[in-house]
């Protein structure tokens, strides 16, 4: 026989939650295909057999927390006699970052007609219940049968089912139809985890300040049609704001620090993270090295980031190593918000939505789109000076953003 065995996943990652089984007791495998995808704190692993033969036994359920290195699975010959040795753990093939099926109260026709042993990721079967597709039905592109997102999103809209009378364990339990009980996904339970640590464990403040628009605004529609000609890639206010901190970090550089028990690590490079909402919850990929790459290198960047949390691929490596984090609440129409640091970093800016505003210029008052920022820092490491004179600075380059194109 041959276990399957939870392999080594990553340095920070010690345990994941059995998502799916893509190979069910009694059929069969081959050497190397995927039999089980785990979801673990950033991303999905799907781990292949290191024997081919029938799937004897599960030994873990879905939605079962495992760790690493324990037994999950045995596969044998289909008489039941032995066919190898335990192997060694089996390669886990990176994959998607999930984008966590959020639960709901009834159950799609797949769970009726036997669509529930159709391979699919997540993500799929989660589309598939809210349109109400038979995953049976669906016809995926991917040689080994596995049924992704655009193969539901192309397959359309099938009738709703019935809700079932019992809920599957993945689902919500609605009680007396006045609430509903839907337990966290993994990557919900360990951002609240994090986010909770971080409030406990550092002296967080934030400090606000206030940028007018409008020259970067000038700029960016003066350029915006040259650049997307040049670089392909459309020129937005991401690359100004990645390319001011930066500036800012370098004059204070405690900002772009972490404590490690009585030490401070001063980092020196520049990997800022960009939070990307997904329905998953927040994920902060990192554009790397971004002090040495040029406006449309970043714009590029972010857009092959984004691309990736929506179609499920960032990696751990993509997530894992910033700095320093830049968050846009401004996208959801955000005014003013105090966000919360990234991990071990001591410090995230905020940008918000731009409201035109009256705004006092020399003895006139002119109507200005202005943006409120704002600065969370941990005190530990940093004073109110460098807080004050960081954020400061990040107003000064955007409001003059000639000075970053120079200094780029």
């Amino acid at each position: 026989m041959a276990e399957i065995i939870v392999p080594e996943l990553a340095e920070s990652i010690t345990e994941g939650t059995v998502a799916q089984w893509l190979k069910q007791p009694g059929e069969s495998v081959e050497k190397g295909e995927f039999i089980v995808e785990l979801e673990t704190d950033k991303v999905n692993v799907e781990i292949i057999s290191e024997e081919a033969g029938i799937v004897q036994e599960h030994l873990a359920a879905e939605g079962d927390t495992v760790q690493v290195g324990q037994v999950i699975a045995i596969v044998g010959s289909g008489s039941g006699a032995p066919a190898a040795a335990p192997s060694a753990p089996a390669p886990v093939a990176e994959t998607v970052q999930k984008v966590e099926a959020a639960p709901v109260a009834t159950v799609a026709t797949e769970e009726a007609n036997g669509s529930d042993r159709t391979i699919a990721s997540p993500a799929a079967r989660k589309l598939a219940r809210e349109k109400g597709i038979d995953l049976a039905a669906v016809s995926p592109v991917d040689p080994m049968g596995r049924v992704r997102v655009q193969d539901v999103e192309a397959h359309g809209t099938a009738p709703k089912a019935q809700p079932a009378a019992t809920a599957p364990k993945a689902a919500a339990v609605v009680e007396d139809g006045r609430v509903t009980r839907e337990k966290m996904t993994r990557r919900r339970q360990t951002i609240a985890k994090r986010l909770l640590e971080v409030k406990q464990s550092t002296a967080m403040l934030t400090t606000f300040n206030e940028i007018d628009m409008t020259n970067v605004m000038a700029l960016r529609s003066r350029k915006k049609d040259q650049f997307f000609e040049q670089n392909d890639v459309r020129l937005g206010f991401m690359s100004f704001f990645t390319k001011a901190v930066v500036a800012a970090l370098k004059k204070y550089p405690y900002v772009n620090a972490e404590i490690d028990g009585d030490e401070i690590i001063l980092k020196n490079f520049y990997d800022i993270g960009v939070a990307i909402s997904t329905d998953g919850g927040l994920v902060v990929p990192n554009v790397v090295d971004a002090d040495r790459k040029n406006f449309a290198e970043i714009e590029g960047t972010i857009v092959e980031l984004a691309k990736k949390a929506r179609d499920n691929k960032l990696t751990i490596a993509d997530m894992t190593g910033g700095s320093f984090t830049i968050t846009n609440g401004g996208v959801f129409g955000s005014l003013m918000s105090t966000p919360i640091m990234n991990g071990t970093q001591v410090g995230i800016l905020g940008m918000h939505t731009i409201q035109k505003r009256p705004v006092a210029i020399g003895n006139n008052v002119e109507i200005r789109p202005m943006m409120y920022v704002a600065l969370s820092y941990d005190h530990r490491v940093i004073d109110g000076k460098d807080s004050v004179g960081f954020l400061k600075m990040v107003k000064e380059l955007i409001e003059n953003p000639e000075d970053l194109l120079l200094g780029s």
